[in-house]
């Protein structure tokens, strides 16, 4: 049975890419392992070295399930087996793919008429099933039950002659999110879709770019942010782009690009707190949403002499539970940050539970209190999201066994009633607590067991999320309003998925 995070929204997949130097693929290792939080399920490298005594390129690949130190434990792959200056990697969890299926373990690569190809995908394309179905019944051959497969046969398709337009004629074709490095074999291309879903960031350490879906990738290799690559956009590293210090730049498509819209999950829950994302501090944005959250949904004891303590749901909800602290001893409240709950660092993704009484106890197997900091106490539960709900309730019930005198649970994000389409996995909508609930906060929180319950509103989220240069954001899972069009049939891939 799988962790997935405690019932927590999980994102889909990490995406590395490193055009000009010779350790290209021990660079690409260090990428993916600071970006693992992004996807667990497996990992894979692909590198472009040109060979010399065949007068050729050459592609090599090493793909596994597992965590990045894992699929990687023989370093010798690295530096042996995964030669030349040019890599891509990808940590994965399953969008439109099965999850037990590594023949869908990314990057994927092909040889074709223009020659080598590997592509690695953050998001989930929208339209795929129609372009499926389509390559299908002119013949394709599908190696895989993945969105991303689709891009690779697109730009063999293509009447295109120049390679590079063959890419841009491809991604003009599909829909929906997408975060992309492609790798040819004498060019690195990143690319993202017009609305600018997952985030991609451009990198430079001594003359070498590098793309990353987030800026952690750069700090691991003591590499630069330069910038993020634009929502529409088409960023080409090669020979010319390391001599003159600039890569070449066009629009997927010549049509003006759409009013972006970004994920506000990855600011709420996705990526790590001391990366930027979209040209912002994670860690920043999440203290201003505790400090709304402390604004707006105060928690005031019955006994007004009682001792209110706030505590964190770790690790994602770290940093927000100090701006709800902080925000409400500015205004005057008594609150203490205390850390009532532990996290065991050492439980893997998966663990055997046989019996049904044993699943329903998996809070404690990477949780524990600390009875001391809880007891008597009037606690605050600060977390980031609640989507099924079934982690919260255990969770409080686990508190309560720690004999506090009130237990109140706050929420930086607004109640979850719709499921993604844009590259986050969430359960189908019926499993949604807030959807099970009709919306209704005060019923949410009696299924949890708790004193009261606050979420933020979608407005006060994007208050409290940047907006300084225009930003818009995705908000379709609270809100139902999907910003590209979907398709929603069902089909054999989805129930693989």
């Amino acid at each position: 049975m799988k962790d997935h995070q405690l019932d927590k929204p999980r994102c889909h997949c990490a995406i590395f890419g490193i055009y000009g130097n010779q350790a290209a693929a021990q660079l690409t290792y260090y990428g993916l392992l600071a970006q693992q939080h992004r996807g667990q399920e497996g990992s894979g490298i692909v590198t472009s070295e040109f060979d010399k005594a065949q007068n050729r390129w050459r592609f090599h690949a090493h793909r596994d399930f597992g965590l990045v130190d894992d699929v990687y434990r023989d370093r010798s792959i690295l530096t042996e087996e995964l030669r030349g200056n040019a890599s891509i990697g990808h940590n994965r969890y399953s969008t439109a793919g099965a999850a037990d299926n590594k023949a869908n373990i990314q990057p994927f690569s092909v040889l074709y008429k223009g020659g080598n190809l590997a592509i690695a995908h953050n998001g989930n394309l929208t339209n795929f099933r129609k372009i499926r179905k389509k390559l299908q019944d002119a013949g394709t051959i599908f190696q895989t039950t993945s969105d991303t497969e689709i891009l690779l046969h697109l730009v063999a398709r293509s009447t295109k002659t120049d390679q590079l337009e063959q890419i841009r004629d491809a991604l003009a074709q599909v829909e929906g999110a997408f975060s992309l490095v492609i790798l040819t074999d004498d060019k690195l291309i990143a690319a993202r879709d017009p609305s600018g879903f997952r985030p991609l960031a451009i990198g430079k350490k001594d003359g070498t770019f590098i793309v990353a879906s987030e800026t952690v990738a750069f700090d691991i290799i003591d590499a630069e942010y330069v910038r993020d690559v634009r929502p529409g956009e088409m960023v080409v590293f090669d020979a010319q782009s390391l001599s003159s210090g600039q890569p070449a730049s066009m629009r997927i498509s010549p049509e003006p690009p759409a009013q972006p819209h970004h994920c506000i999950f990855e600011f709420i829950y996705f990526s790590r707190p001391d990366s930027q994302i979209f040209g912002h501090s994670v860690d920043k944005v999440r203290r201003k949403l505790g400090k709304t959250l402390a604004d707006t949904h105060p928690v005031t004891p019955k006994n007004p002499d009682d001792k209110v303590i706030v505590i964190n749901v770790p690790d994602s909800s770290n940093t927000a539970t100090m701006g709800y602290v902080q925000q409400t001893n500015k205004k005057g409240g008594k609150a203490k940050l205390e850390i009532g709950l532990i996290r065991s660092h050492y439980i893997g993704r998966t663990f055997i539970a046989p019996r049904q009484e044993v699943r329903q106890n998996k809070v404690k197997i990477k949780f524990n209190i600390v009875k001391g900091v809880l007891k008597d106490r009037v606690v605050v539960i600060v977390d980031d999201s609640i989507v099924r709900g079934t982690t919260s309730k255990q969770l409080v019930q686990l508190i309560r066994q720690g004999q506090p005198k009130e237990v109140h649970f706050r929420v930086t994000a607004p109640p979850i009633m719709h499921p993604c389409h844009y590259g986050m996995d969430f359960p189908t909508q019926d499993e949604l607590i807030a959807h099970q609930c009709n919306g209704d906060i005060e019923a949410v929180g009696r299924e949890l067991g708790v004193d009261s319950i606050g979420y933020l509103t979608i407005d006060e989220l994007l208050a409290s999320a940047p907006r300084e240069n225009g930003e818009h954001y995705c908000t379709a899972c609270f809100s139902g309003k999907y910003p590209v069009a979907i398709d929603t049939r069902q089909s054999k891939d989805e129930h693989e998925a």
